[in-house]
C-alpha cells in the first residue's frame, strides 16, 4: 500500500468558501494504485506555506506520494509549481508532458499549464490542475506509470523490471 498525500492550493478553500472535489477525484484515483491518502491539507495559495507542507510530507511524514492540486495556471497566486520545484531534488519531466499532452486533445488552455513533477528522496512529487476534471483526465494519464515509479524511486525493481 502506498501512502499517500493530498495538498490542495486553494484560498477559498482553505477559507471554506468552496468544497475541495478536486481532492476528492484524487482520493478515488489512487485507490486503483493501491493508495491510502494518510496526509491531506488545504492552503491558501501562499508559496511559502506550500513549500513547508510540502517538506514535512516528504521529511517528515515519509510519504511515497504527494499530490498537489491547484495553482499551475498562470494567475497571479498561481505558485504551486515554485513551491514545488523549491523543494525537488530531480525534476521528471515526462509526468506533466505526458499530462499535457493527453489534455490537450481536450482543451487548448492545457498549454498553460505549469505543473511539474520530481522528486524529494524516496518521495514523488506530482503538481495536477485545480479543477475535478482536470484532475481526473491529468491523473488518469499517468496513474498507471506511477507505481512503478515508486518502485524504481524505492529500488524494489532494476530499471527494467527486474527485482533486486
Amino acid at each position: 500500500m502506498w501512502r499517500v498525500g493530498i495538498l490542495t492550493a486553494s484560498t477559498k478553500g482553505a477559507r471554506g468558501e468552496r468544497e475541495d472535489d478536486s481532492g476528492a477525484v484524487i482520493r478515488e484515483l489512487v485507490a486503483r494504485i493501491d493508495g491510502r491518502v494518510v496526509c491531506y491539507e488545504v492552503l491558501p495559495d501562499d508559496l511559502d506555506r506550500i513549500r513547508e507542507t510540502l517538506i514535512r510530507f516528504a521529511d517528515v511524514e515519509k510519504l511515497d506520494l504527494v499530490l498537489t492540486t491547484g495553482g499551475t495556471g498562470v494567475g497571479p497566486y498561481d505558485v504551486t509549481p515554485e513551491a514545488t520545484r523549491a523543494v525537488i531534488e530531480r525534476e521528471i519531466p515526462g509526468i506533466p508532458e505526458a499530462m499535457r499532452i493527453t489534455t490537450l486533445e481536450k482543451t487548448r488552455f492545457a498549454m498553460l499549464s505549469r505543473a511539474l513533477a520530481g522528486t524529494r528522496g524516496t518521495t514523488l512529487i506530482i503538481n495536477l490542475p485545480g479543477s475535478p476534471k482536470g484532475v481526473r483526465e491529468c491523473l488518469e494519464a499517468v496513474i498507471d506509470v506511477i507505481p512503478h515509479a515508486l518502485e524504481l524511486m524505492k529500488g524494489l525493481t532494476g530499471d527494467h523490471g527486474h527485482a533486486r
